[in-house]
């Protein structure tokens, strides 16, 4: 529920999944599906999402840094990003379609790299007390097939540069994440074909919207 006000208008979902799932290709999908339904919808990411917060993804992506200083920059865009971007528009009426939220921190500085899962959590809890996604929809890959469908990309940034051994890491605290609570998550087999993943993506989003119109 929202920080601000538990019966806020405007469902809030998230992205998930390591580098290589194919979670950007079905972001625009999950756009329409909601827009499609008549709803006002906006687009965002993380890191990112503001004009600090896409300062702080500059630093984030390109510069070496301590896991611990990782995740604090990573709370400090989100805090950014929630009290200017997700907050305002969940309140406001529409829908937020996010690129990663809080379970990728979890997943990458604390499952990935080691942060302590209490750590993290504290800081959540002081960013957004009381606010999480609606849905979070997690594209699940081996981390073999994603560095496989990396490699044929642009050139990669820091974390796309990552291990093999990293990203299984990721990917666990990820399937941990989901399996503690399944009635907000949705994991999805990523190794399907494209048009298969939005397939069931839409069918999950509709019946997700139902039940929040309906509340």
């Amino acid at each position: 529920m929202s920080a601000l006000n538990p019966y806020r208008p405007g469902l809030f979902v998230s992205l998930e999944g390591i580098d290589g799932a194919g979670k950007s290709t079905q972001l625009q999908a999950v756009v329409d599906v909601l827009r499609a339904a008549g709803r006002q919808v906006v687009l965002t990411r993380e890191p990112g999402g503001t004009e600090i917060g896409e300062k702080i993804r500059e630093l984030l992506l390109h510069q070496s840094m301590h896991p611990a200083t990782e995740a604090l920059l990573m709370f400090a865009a989100r805090q950014e990003h929630v009290l200017r971007v997700i907050e305002p528009s969940l309140l406001g009426g529409a829908d937020v379609v996010c690129d990663r939220f809080t379970a990728a921190t979890l997943a990458y500085q604390g499952g990935g790299k080691g942060v302590p899962a209490e750590r993290l959590e504290a800081l959540a809890r002081w960013v957004h007390p009381g606010l999480l996604p609606d849905v979070i929809v997690l594209i699940d890959v081996p981390p073999e097939v994603a560095a496989q469908r990396l490699a044929q990309t642009r050139q990669r940034d820091r974390f796309e540069q990552e291990s093999v051994d990293f990203f299984a890491r990721v990917r666990a605290n990820y399937l941990q994440q989901a399996a503690a609570s399944p009635d907000r998550w949705l994991v999805v087999d990523g190794t399907q074909s494209p048009e298969a993943v939005q397939g069931i993506i839409t069918q999950h989003l509709k019946k997700a919207l139902q039940l929040f119109e309906s509340k």
